[in-house]
């Protein structure tokens, strides 16, 4: 495809910080580009523990701005994008022998009280011999509590994200590695490596959102150097066959002070995580450790009556946090807030790195980023996301039930649990899958166990799929459903069909 010769703002990253970015200045009306060496979400953003949270353990460090943020924000994104977002009961067993329960209780007060709720439930105390929240615990747990906070499927929320950055005329580029950068003329003229060979495209600003690499990025491709310094921790997470009935996820307190959370996943497994640990080495490389997993095992057999080991893994993932080094000795204390280095001295095109920050709170950092930016580039529209749903997220007042039963009452010959997963997965879009079809094999070629050709080519001409890993792995998790004939005639299909490069097709 034809590259712009000039954009407003070259986003470098395709996480959840760039796709945020380059959506939000999309929509004031920039022109951007943003260019991701992989596939969007292939590393730390599809590797998180998939929750939109305020971090409860993060007031023990006194991270206070923060958690407020990030409270707040789960409202937002709840209303944002309710087909990927949604509640969850979290509960939390009292284990006497490590955080008391008055402290504990003035936590969970803290954390109802300094964001917003309109639709969460507050904490309370609960009897865990009674009821179904305490039936997979062991018989010494016999109190604790609950409280709320959100899930989200990570990896689509960026996804989503660069889909209404290209919605808003934004060009997106998977697979084009940004090979350098140099400061010419007031602008940026950087080098492109992509499918299409080596391509020059210059920007009025440059931002790095590259995550891991952001401290490299700086000094390898721009030749520059940075006041600020990134520090990679090791998170891990393994899937085990589900461990109990129910939809409510537990928060353990370990041994060692640290929690690790054991959530509902996929109907039929149980997530569990997640680890923290200094990592150095290559952050695209990065795999669980045989002692994660049995640290991540030992976490829950204190608690759970079913006893699981490292055989019960059926899957397991690892990513790397690039968090900003705030210098504590403690990794689990190093902060999980955002820091923006801006490189913009008078005269000169300006560069933001950003450094550290969570999932939950890429929204307001993405706002803060255009905010700095700003002064930069002229008359930049006002803030415009905390009201926007995301793609497939415009379901009136935000009502996922009764959108699924106007999806079976539209479409009766659709399957009650396909037309769940495409509701959950793409929200009002399901009905570009859909669309013409009045049965099922108006969906076309049937690759096996649900998996039709018409959400495969979806998938591919407008969420830049380009390989089996990111249809069943990242725009989805049915490579945990997926039988090997089945994954291997989508390999084979993929493998015929050549889907557009570049800027999404939006229909």
């Amino acid at each position: 495809m034809k590259l712009p010769d000039q954009v407003d703002v070259l986003v470098v990253g395709g996480g959840i910080n760039g796709a945020g970015i380059a959506r939000d200045a999309a929509g004031r009306g920039l022109s951007v580009l943003l260019v991701e060496q992989d596939d969007l979400a292939m590393h730390t953003s599809s590797h998180s523990s998939k929750l939109i949270h305020g971090g409860l353990r993060y007031l023990e460090y006194y991270e206070f701005r923060l958690v407020r943020e990030a409270l707040i924000e789960r409202e937002v994104l709840l209303a944002a994008a309710p087909h990927i977002v949604w509640p969850l009961n979290f509960v939390l067993p009292h284990s006497p022998e490590q955080r008391p329960a008055w402290m504990i209780r003035l936590g969970l007060f803290l954390y109802d009280h300094l964001g917003v709720r309109r639709t969460l439930p507050g904490s309370r105390s609960v009897d865990l011999r009674q009821g179904p929240l305490g039936a997979a615990l062991q018989p010494r747990f016999e109190h604790g509590f609950t409280y709320s906070d959100c899930w989200v499927d990570d990896a689509r929320l960026v996804v989503l994200n660069a889909l209404g950055a290209a919605a808003r005329g934004a060009t997106i580029l998977t697979r084009t590695r940004c090979a350098g950068a140099r400061r010419e003329g007031g602008l940026w003229r950087a080098e492109l490596d992509g499918p299409e060979g080596r391509r020059e495209v210059r920007a009025r600003a440059l931002v790095n959102a590259t995550g891991p690499w952001v401290q490299r990025f700086i000094q390898d491709e721009l030749g520059l150097a940075t006041r600020y310094g990134v520090r990679l921790v090791k998170g891990s997470h393994i899937v085990v066959p589900k461990l109990y009935e129910g939809e409510h996820p537990y928060i353990l307190q370990n041994d060692d002070g640290r929690v690790v959370f054991v959530i509902p996943f996929e109907r039929d497994f149980s997530l569990i995580g997640t680890t923290d640990l200094p990592f150095e080495g290559e952050a695209g490389t990065v795999a669980i450790s045989a002692e994660e997993t049995a640290y991540l095992c030992r976490a829950v057999n204190r608690y759970f009556r079913r006893q699981i080991d490292p055989a019960d893994t059926v899957w397991s993932f690892a990513g790397v946090r690039p968090l900003y080094d705030d210098a504590r000795a403690n990794v689990s204390a190093v902060t999980r807030d955002y820091v923006f280095d801006l490189d913009a001295a008078a005269g000169r095109a300006p560069l933001l790195s950003i450094f550290g920050g969570k999932i939950t709170t890429y929204r307001k950092l993405a706002e803060h980023a255009l905010a700095k930016l700003a002064p930069h580039l002229g008359n930049v529209a006002p803030r415009w996301t905390a009201r926007a749903p995301l793609p497939g997220g415009d379901m009136p007042g935000a009502d996922f039930a009764a959108y699924l039963g106007g999806l079976k009452s539209a479409y009766p010959w659709l399957p009650a649990a396909l037309a769940l997963r495409y509701a959950r997965a793409y929200g009002t879009w399901t009905e570009r899958i859909l669309r013409g079809a009045s049965g099922l094999a108006g969906l076309g070629e049937h690759l096996g166990e649900g998996l039709y050709a018409a959400e495969v080519d979806y998938l591919m001409r407008h969420e830049w799929a380009s390989s089996p890993e990111d249809l069943l792995w990242r725009r989805s998790k049915l490579g945990l459903h997926l039988g090997r004939e089945t994954q291997a005639r989508l390999a084979q299909w993929m493998a015929r069909v050549e889907a557009p490069a570049g800027r999404v097709a939006v229909v």
